[in-house]
């Protein structure tokens, strides 16, 4: 392996967390989950989401500053691996969508004081998948408040994500996950743990897998 810290991202749905499970195993690495069971406002949100957006927002960027300070104040960051299931630029990019023109302002303001803070990743691993496949994986861990996610929704994440990744020099692993079965296909698996070895540069490297 040739990152100290590598981050997996990816629309919802996507298999960040699953991916981020079995590189950690591989490389005996520590882990990084989202916590996104903690926030009171998530199932809320998808139900009102205009009067729901800010608090959910605001909560996640908090903790998530919280969770990445306590990596960066540990003693073993730089010599230990350690995969995280999220980039703390997530913030901005759910913010973007989900949030009307001047409270996206007032939350971009306090997202810049933040994240300057926060260690960046050697490497993002972006997993890309059609909306249809989203929903599939979205219908199988069945949680209750996501059922009801809109196609559009989706599609307009999908799209500020690869807007930024395109217009960021963010050395990044681009893998299309149009058939993606990583703990079942251990090919799929393989086709990331090849790329993590090889010399990258820094912009986008695309990966299909078989």
């Amino acid at each position: 392996m040739k990152y100290n810290f590598v981050t997996i991202e990816g629309n919802i749905g996507a298999g960040k967390t699953t991916l981020s499970h079995l590189l950690a195993k591989k490389f005996q690495a520590r882990l990084v989950l989202e916590e996104f069971a903690d926030n009171p406002f998530l199932p809320r949100f998808y139900e009102n989401p205009q009067q729901y957006a800010f608090p959910l927002e605001l909560f996640f960027m908090a903790e998530r500053y919280k969770q990445l300070k306590e990596m960066v104040h540990s003693k073993d960051l730089f010599n230990t691996i350690t995969i995280s299931d999220y980039l703390f630029t997530k913030c901005l990019l759910f913010a973007k969508v989900n949030l009307p023109e001047e409270e996206y302002r007032l939350y971009q303001k306090l997202f810049e004081i933040i994240h300057q803070q926060i260690i960046q990743p050697d490497l993002l691993i972006y997993l890309h998948a059609p909306v249809k496949k989203l929903k599939e994986n979205i219908r199988k861990r069945n949680r209750p408040y996501e059922q009801g996610i809109q196609d559009e929704y989706l599609f307009s994440l999908q799209e500020t994500y690869t807007h930024y990744i395109k217009q960021h020099n963010i050395k990044t692993i681009f893998i299309d996950c149009s058939n993606a079965d990583f703990l079942g296909n251990e090919k799929h698996l393989q086709v990331v743990l090849d790329a993590l070895e090889k010399d990258l540069d820094h912009g986008q490297h695309y990966f299909t897998l078989p």
